[in-house]
């Protein structure tokens, strides 16, 4: 199915029937990525007595419960109340349902760029250099949201332990450089914008939200950023429209399935 819709003056199409999801499937007690350690999602029968939640074990039906760290097991979406104080959810902050977004592929380097905690030898970052590059001339329309693709690009980021190999984040500079162009929700495929382990700063989460000292930022409250999804070499860069779902969670933070379409400018 394909349709035609109107954003900032511009007519464009959209590919309905051809949807892309770049979330990270989530296997129970099976491969998955993991951050910090954490236990593995896992999955188990319910059991009461004599009754059993499985069907292969003389039980009426499957009814199982799930153990899971949303921030860590696998591809989530975060909204500010990640940082602060005050407990806001996700539900409350994710109100769109088509994000005009723009998928770009960047390499992570060594750089002369800001981060606080200073930067090690061995940080790989993504910079404001190499977003500027790529998004140069981009519609300011199609920048709400940005999806970020890392390379190289394995598929090993399918079930990859962080603690083994050392994710990529983002510069101060970076980050500022997205806040200055209105991005509203940030896709990307590491498990955080920040380096793992920064001292607790938060640095490039705080200037996302526009935050400070842990206090609220009203006027940041719509804003999101979705970590650990996995887009396919396969998947072209340029313009899509963005489906951003997630479970009814009263948390800072959702299990996620970004699905992505095409845009074809007229």
């Amino acid at each position: 199915m394909k349709a035609l819709i109107y954003t900032g003056g511009e007519k464009i199409e959209v590919d309905f029937s051809r949807g892309m999801d770049i979330s990270i499937p989530l296997y129970f007690n099976g491969e998955q990525p993991n951050t910090y350690g954490v236990d593995k999602a896992t999955s188990s029968a319910y059991q009461d007595g004599q009754f059993i939640g499985d069907t292969r074990k003389g039980g009426p039906c499957n009814f199982e419960t799930y153990s899971f760290t949303t921030h860590c097991n696998g591809t989530h979406t975060e909204c500010i109340g990640h940082i602060t104080n005050e407990r806001i959810s996700i539900l409350s902050s994710l109100k769109e349902e088509m994000i005009p977004s723009t998928l770009v592929s960047v390499t992570p380097k060594s750089t002369n760029e800001n981060y606080t905690p200073a930067l090690n030898k061995e940080d790989l970052v993504i910079t404001k250099q190499d977003l500027e590059i790529q998004l140069k001339g981009v519609n300011i329309e199609l920048l709400k949201g940005i999806i970020i693709r890392t390379l190289p690009n394995s598929e090993e980021k399918l079930s990859r332990d962080y603690m083994k190999e050392t994710p990529a984040f983002f510069s101060i500079d970076a980050m500022e450089y997205l806040v200055s162009l209105g991005v509203q929700h940030l896709l990307v495929d590491i498990p955080s914008v920040d380096r793992l382990f920064d001292d607790g700063h938060l640095s490039t989460h705080n200037i996302f939200w526009e935050t400070k000292d842990k206090e609220f930022n009203l006027d940041a409250q719509t804003k999101t950023i979705t970590e650990m999804i996995f887009v396919p070499s396969s998947v072209e860069d340029g313009a899509y429209l963005l489906n951003l779902q997630i479970p009814a969670f009263f948390s800072d933070a959702a299990p996620s399935r970004p699905i992505i379409y095409k845009i074809y400018e007229l």
